[in-house]
């Protein structure tokens, strides 16, 4: 069997936790070693499965394991030599532990992913299913190795030599201490890494994206927004869930506009994705907690055989080569052209939408292509490529 990776994200307050629990549990009780990992710096698993849990995964039942990340630990014990040396770029006497003052924005979020990235390449899990921070962190969580990597990418290549001429000087006339030899190797396995960590949470064959939503109005617009951003990004979003469905057979007046309005947006739901695999999740009048909760949970709603099944929805991006050039496919459901800015540089496409920006790199045969037209049709993106001296 192919090892798999299960995200699951969504909106906060959801029930992202107790879903991805129940897939957890049934995947378990299948016979697949499985881990549960939360990400959500708000860790729950422990109060879901109402257990104390620490910093080292739990056996909770036979063949699942939980593991709340905590990214501090991850980076004081897995690269120790590479924080170190970060702080030492802070002046003589304000130098301080990155790690445990929080001084390097983003890291926390970026070492948490790179931990779940060593547990899919050890051998003791089969599948990994990943509970997430609500959307917007987790957008934040997943475009950040593309983007830290590209900057790495732009600088790494004169890091060690800058280091070692510049390094006297800065620590001389800057009273600043420049990353030691240990530490700029650190920071090199670190970009190897994200390397590696980019691959795996965009290869449709490994990596499945779940987003969980609630049939309600403003959910059900960031849900919409949140798959638009997954694509943008390149990731393969291959289930909807939609939880806490009332059941129609209430019989109580009280309930009735609330009916409504859930089969409102519920139908809304199944019509603007049609593509993906829907799954619905009943609302219990009982608070989700314990193993017999989401025990229920995967008896109600996780009975399909084939919910583990890896789908590609939509395809990475591409270039095709055409009459007029070269044109790049990127799929964008849900998005409206007036809010997509786009501008081309010498190795790469930028497309931004809203407060998230991509960098596409240029293949080599495109370095001599600009631009020529750009047009939105059917949630894909068209970006005609034309040799610069057809431009007018």
């Amino acid at each position: 069997m192919k090892k798999r990776i299960y995200v699951f994200t969504g909106k906060g307050g959801v029930g992202k936790t107790s879903i991805a629990a129940a897939h957890a549990v049934k995947s378990a009780k299948e016979g697949y070693r499985t881990m549960l990992v939360s990400t959500d710096m708000a860790h729950n698993l422990g109060d879901l499965f109402e257990i104390k849990l620490g910093k080292e995964p739990y056996r909770v039942m036979e063949k699942l394991d939980l593991y709340e990340i905590d990214p501090e630990y991850v980076m004081q014990n897995d690269f120790q030599d590479m924080v170190t040396g970060l702080g030492r770029l802070l002046p003589q006497g304000e130098q301080m532990d990155l790690a445990e003052h929080g001084m390097f924005p983003g890291m926390d979020e970026l070492f948490a992913l790179l931990k779940i990235n060593e547990l899919y390449l050890d051998d003791d899990y089969d599948r990994i299913i990943v509970d997430c921070a609500p959307t917007g962190e987790t957008l934040s969580l997943l475009k950040f190795p593309e983007l830290l990597s590209w900057y790495m990418e732009k600088l790494f290549p004169i890091g060690k030599t800058a280091v070692r001429i510049l390094s006297p000087l800065a620590k001389q006339f800057y009273k600043i201490e420049l990353p030691d030899r240990a530490a700029m190797n650190d920071i090199e396995k670190l970009y190897r890494k994200l390397y590696d960590l980019q691959e795996l949470l965009k290869n449709r064959e490994t990596t499945s994206i779940r987003l969980v939503t609630l049939p309600e109005k403003m959910v059900v617009e960031e849900t919409k927004r949140n798959y638009m951003y997954m694509n943008l990004y390149n990731f393969n979003v291959d289930g909807l869930y939609i939880n806490r469905i009332l059941p129609q057979e209430l019989n109580n007046p009280f309930f009735d506009e609330w009916l409504e309005i859930q089969d409102r947006y519920k139908k809304q739901l199944y019509e603007s994705f049609a593509a993906l695999p829907v799954y619905e999740i009943p609302w219990y009048d009982e608070e989700v907690r314990g193993s017999k909760a989401v025990d229920r949970i995967c008896q109600d709603a996780l009975t399909k055989e084939d919910i583990f099944e890896a789908k590609e929805i939509t395809g990475r991006e591409c270039f095709e080569q055409n009459t007029e050039g070269y044109l790049l496919l990127l799929n964008l459901p849900f998005a409206e052209k007036s809010e997509i800015d786009l501008y081309q540089s010498e190795s790469e496409i930028v497309i931004k939408i809203g407060n998230f920006k991509r960098n596409i790199s240029l293949p080599n045969v495109l370095r001599t292509f600009l631009v020529s037209s750009v047009k939105l049709e059917n949630g894909v993106l068209f970006i005609q490529f034309s040799k610069q001296e057809e431009q007018k």
